[in-house]
């Protein structure tokens, strides 16, 4: 009898642990994933896909009011909430279809059901309370939203919830400042909600550089999002059919949803990893080396319930690097600088490497080079929008530490100008670069005065 049941034991079936699964099985290992809920993970079924769908959506109001400028008369444009969420839901059906497809075609065995450590090898599915026997069991379960200790919390939303509203609020408050709080206020603002960000910080996009950070707010706020820093929501309570949000100092506002995007945490508890020896951190997150190995040799993390980098990209990557160097014989490890990012508001956000902030915190000598202007869209249009490009360049070796874009279509400037810093581009490269007329990427090659 085989001491082990499969070569790896993946619990939680998300990008993460899909990629790892897959590529594990290609190289010969007999794979076993456990998944809860439905294949994808937070990504594909509650995250990046569905919101990214939404944000195309929001869009459309801001293309339609842009439109007199260059001759067009739009008459009778109607949104409805239930078709953009139908048609979404379908699309998140064809994506898991796929992904189950993928792990069959690999003959990755998939179980509909929670997984519980009980050793360094054994792992119970809760489902059937059948024990399997593991060579290896990787964690990919994620991470979840958290909703503060607050009265009323229970009539509020995070973004789990937010995809699978019935009703569309025509008014609505979020708390927070990062990522999603600021991507769901965008979206809603422009399918038409009035929306208000509470968020307890001075400045929103903690981490981000501070040029950035106050460019940003500013353009949300002139496409009509209310912005409440320092002050946090207190309370909830129904007022007929309402919701209203009592704030720190007292002040209410009413609103058809309140939700809340303040963070999120590793999906770490009720899983067996005490039991199995598996070391946290304060955060609850698993605590992993260079190679995603726990304090347990046989047990293996990665993605969101690390609590390294909380992009799917990551995860992506980290599933791959365990599969090659575990059961490929090709040992490589993630290099989790340089990552580049993107915020799917309006303007769009992308940025990859050093804030100026940063830049100088290492104690270099550095040089900033920024530049904000009026796209040329905007000339017809008439919006009152700039687009903001910057470079933070180390002065001793030329180097580009930074690039910062808040502007249309940032995101995809942002994945091509990481490829030049990965490769350790010098702000001379950039300048030797012809640029591409007219275009707002050319701003990147262009900018000679510093700062």
């Amino acid at each position: 009898m085989a001491e082990f049941d499969v070569d790896l034991f993946v619990m939680g079936a998300g990008s993460g642990g899909v990629r790892a699964a897959r590529i594990a099985a290609e190289h010969g290992a007999r794979v076993m994933v456990a998944e809860e809920d439905r294949v994808g993970g937070t990504c594909v079924i509650r995250g990046c896909v569905p919101k990214k769908l939404l944000v195309y959506a929001s869009r459309f109001a801001y293309e339609f009011e842009a439109a007199a400028g260059f001759g067009w008369t739009i008459k009778g444009a109607k949104f409805d909430w239930p078709t953009l969420i139908a048609n979404k839901d379908k699309e998140i059906a064809r994506l898991e279809a796929a992904y189950r497809a993928t792990l069959a075609r690999n003959k990755v065995e998939i179980v509909g059901s929670r997984a519980v450590l009980e050793d360094a090898h054994t792992v119970r599915l809760l489902k059937t309370g059948a024990r399997i026997r593991a060579d290896k069991v990787l964690i990919a379960a994620g991470g979840h939203p958290t909703l503060p200790e607050i009265p009323g919390a229970d009539l509020t939303i995070t973004s789990n919830e937010a995809f699978h509203l019935k009703k569309f609020p025509r008014r609505i408050v979020i708390q927070g400042g990062g990522y999603i709080a600021l991507e769901f206020a965008c979206l809603f603002a422009g399918l038409g909600s009035r929306v208000t960000v509470v968020h307890r910080g001075d400045e929103i996009l903690r981490g981000f550089d501070d040029d950035v950070r106050h460019h940003a707010r500013v353009e949300m706020q002139e496409r009509g999002i209310q912005f409440v820093l320092q002050h946090t929501v207190a309370s909830v309570e129904k007022k007929g059919r309402a919701l209203c949000a009592r704030l720190s100092d007292g002040a209410a506002i009413e609103a058809d949803q309140v939700m809340f995007a303040i963070g999120r945490k590793p999906n770490t508890f009720g899983i067996g990893l005490e039991q199995a020896g598996v070391a946290l951190d304060s955060r609850g997150a698993v605590v992993v080396d260079a190679s995603s190995r726990s304090s347990v040799p046989s047990i293996y993390a990665i993605g969101d319930i690390t609590d390294r980098l909380q992009l799917t990209p990551v995860a992506i990557r980290e599933g791959q690097a365990f599969a090659d160097s575990v059961f490929g014989n090709k040992p490589w490890t993630v290099d989790h600088a340089n990552v580049p990012t993107a915020v799917f508001c309006e303007p769009e956000i992308g940025v990859v490497g050093l804030s100026e902030t940063e830049a100088k915190a290492d104690g270099r000598a550095i040089d900033v080079y920024r530049t904000s202007f009026r796209p040329m869209k905007a000339t017809l249009s008439g919006r009152a929008t700039t687009v903001l490009m910057k470079l933070v360049v180390d002065r001793e070796s030329d180097k580009v530490l930074g690039v910062h874009i808040v502007g249309e279509g940032a995101a995809e400037m942002i994945q091509l100008a990481a490829i030049a810093v990965k490769m350790g581009a010098r702000k001379a490269d950039f300048d030797a670069t012809v640029a591409l007329h007219p275009t707002a990427a050319e701003e990147l090659v262009t900018m000679r005065a510093k700062v």
